[in-house]
């Protein structure tokens, strides 16, 4: 694929565009942010509902996929996303933000 205006004869000119990384270009965050998003859902069920076994699995995973020190952001976002009316500063210090932190 040749950057618009440029065609084949003139790649030394116009360049290639770079192609894109997984599916949506940033598939690694799409699923951190499911997994995290998951999790959170899981956790609202009543305790006879919840399967610990998926939950610890999909909490090893989100682990894996996190940088180091954003397991507790990943699930604060999931958690103003499921809970859009919740106090964002409430649920942030929950997962142990203080208001400058985020």
């Amino acid at each position: 694929m040749w950057v618009r205006g440029c065609s084949e004869a003139e790649p030394t000119r116009c360049g290639v565009l770079m192609p894109k990384k997984g599916i949506t270009g940033h598939d690694e965050w799409v699923v951190t942010e499911a997994l995290a998003t998951a999790l959170i859902a899981l956790q609202q069920l009543e305790p006879t509902q919840q399967s610990g076994q998926q939950m610890d699995d999909i909490r090893r995973m989100l682990a894996a996929k996190c940088q180091p020190g954003t397991f507790n952001l990943h699930l604060a976002q999931a958690k103003c996303r499921l809970f859009p009316h919740a106090d964002r500063d409430t649920v942030y210090r929950e997962y142990g933000f203080e208001d400058r932190e985020v």
